[in-house]
C-alpha cells in the first residue's frame, strides 16, 4: 500500500504541504483553526481538492481569524455558501462559525486552543475523538486523527524513511514527547 510519503514529494498539488507542513507541530491558533477546517472540508473528497482551494478558504474565512469568523452571521454563511473558492457545504460552513466560537470559550479556560490541546495530550486517539466530539462540531475520527496527525500530536504524518520525518522529530513534536 502506498503512503502520502510516495507520491506527495513529485505532486504539484501535495509537495509542499508534505514537505513543509504535515505533521509539524503548530502552536499558532490561527493555524490550528486553520487546520481543522480544512481537515473537516476533506471529509467525503479528496486532499487535492482542498488544497486547491486553500487560499480560497483563507480569503472566505477571513485569513482564519478565530474571532471574526465566530462573529460571522447569517448573511456571512450565505456569502459562504455562494462562494465558489471554496467548499459549499452547510454542515461544514456552520461548523467553521461554531468552532470558531468554541475555541473562543476554550481560550477563556486554557488561553489558547494549542494550550487546551497540550492540556489533553497525551491521549489516545480514540480517547482525542471523545474529546473533540464534546466541543466541536463535524469531528469524526477522520477528521481528529487527521487534524492532529498533520499538527504533530499523533505520529504517522510520515513514514520514518521520507526526508521529511527527520526534519519533523527535530522540531520534538508533541508525539514524541510521551
Amino acid at each position: 500500500m502506498s503512503s502520502y510519503c510516495d507520491y506527495a514529494p513529485t505532486d504539484p498539488i501535495h509537495a509542499s504541504y508534505h514537505a513543509e507542513e504535515y505533521g509539524f507541530p503548530i502552536r499558532d491558533d490561527r493555524r490550528l483553526f486553520e487546520r481543522l477546517i480544512l481537515e473537516i472540508n476533506q471529509a467525503g473528497l479528496s486532499w487535492a481538492t482542498v488544497l486547491r482551494k486553500r487560499d480560497g478558504f483563507r480569503r472566505a474565512y477571513a485569513d482564519f481569524d478565530v474571532d471574526t469568523v465566530a462573529a460571522f452571521e447569517d448573511e456571512d454563511r450565505a456569502r459562504l455558501l455562494a462562494d465558489p473558492g471554496i467548499i459549499r457545504n452547510r454542515l461544514k460552513v456552520n461548523a467553521a462559525v461554531t468552532n470558531a466560537r468554541r475555541i473562543i470559550e476554550i481560550r477563556s479556560t486554557h488561553g489558547s486552543f494549542a494550550e487546551w490541546l497540550d492540556h489533553h495530550h497525551p491521549i489516545p486517539r480514540e480517547e482525542w475523538v471523545k474529546v473533540f466530539r464534546r466541543n466541536f462540531v463535524f469531528v469524526g475520527g477522520e477528521i481528529v486523527g487527521e487534524f492532529l496527525m498533520s499538527t504533530g500530536y499523533l505520529p504517522g504524518a510520515h513514514r520514518p524513511d521520507c526526508p521529511v520525518f527527520e526534519r519533523i522529530r527535530a522540531t520534538n513534536p508533541p508525539w514524541l514527547q510521551v
